[in-house]
């Protein structure tokens, strides 16, 4: 009796470990040594900004195109803060000698509250090396099969996203600003990327 009152709940749990299994949670791949991308990422700034209303609540000025190819050294997810519903997640990704299992092994990365950090009780290469080779970049999803694809990345692989870096800006007066070069560090100096095209290794 039990069980027939309660069953589409039944119904309902199952389904969601079924779609689980079937989606599976991100991948983290270990690879063994060596540079897994030498390029830098590409940025064309763009000399007629352009706005386009992205949902109800936010304007996007597209700043310049950006493509970045990079290994991802952390990923996190984000549900609460105040640019959530706009980018839900953040990947800071590695190139050059950041892309190698053999240096980055050596140190120890972190993201929280939209930042990324970097530690080492010995760095292997120099800081400013790494800082001119990482790039915490907010993920902003240009619709649903992007997002999709977004939640299937995961630590250690080798992705590849094409898209716009961009101001945001929303109704409410929040605003949001993407950084415009890789060498910077600190308040700001994450990419803010509009994703319109999601591949990984």
């Amino acid at each position: 009796m039990g069980f027939r009152r309660f069953w589409p709940l039944y119904l309902l749990i199952a389904g969601g470990f079924v779609h689980a299994w079937m989606t599976g949670p991100p991948m983290t791949v270990n690879p063994g040594p060596g540079v897994l991308v030498k390029e830098r990422p590409v940025q064309r700034d763009l000399s007629d900004e352009r706005v386009q209303r992205l949902d109800e609540q936010h304007n996007l000025t597209l700043l310049a195109e950006y493509r970045i190819r990079a290994r991802v050294l952390s990923r996190a997810d984000y549900s609460w803060d105040a640019g959530a519903d706009l980018s839900p997640m953040d990947l800071a990704l590695g190139w050059g000698r950041m892309s190698d299992s053999a240096i980055i092994d050596q140190i120890d990365i972190k993201q929280s509250v939209r930042y990324a950090t970097w530690r080492s009780s010995e760095f292997p290469i120099p800081l400013i090396e790494i800082s001119r080779s990482i790039a915490n970049t907010h993920l902003i999803p240009a619709n649903s099969e992007v997002l999709k694809q977004m939640r299937r990345i995961g630590k250690g692989q080798v992705v590849e996203l094409s898209g716009y870096l961009v101001d945001a800006r929303s109704d409410d007066g929040f605003r949001w600003r993407s950084s415009m070069r890789r060498s910077d560090t600190g308040k700001g100096a994450c990419e803010l990327m509009l994703v319109e095209s999601v591949s990984w290794h």
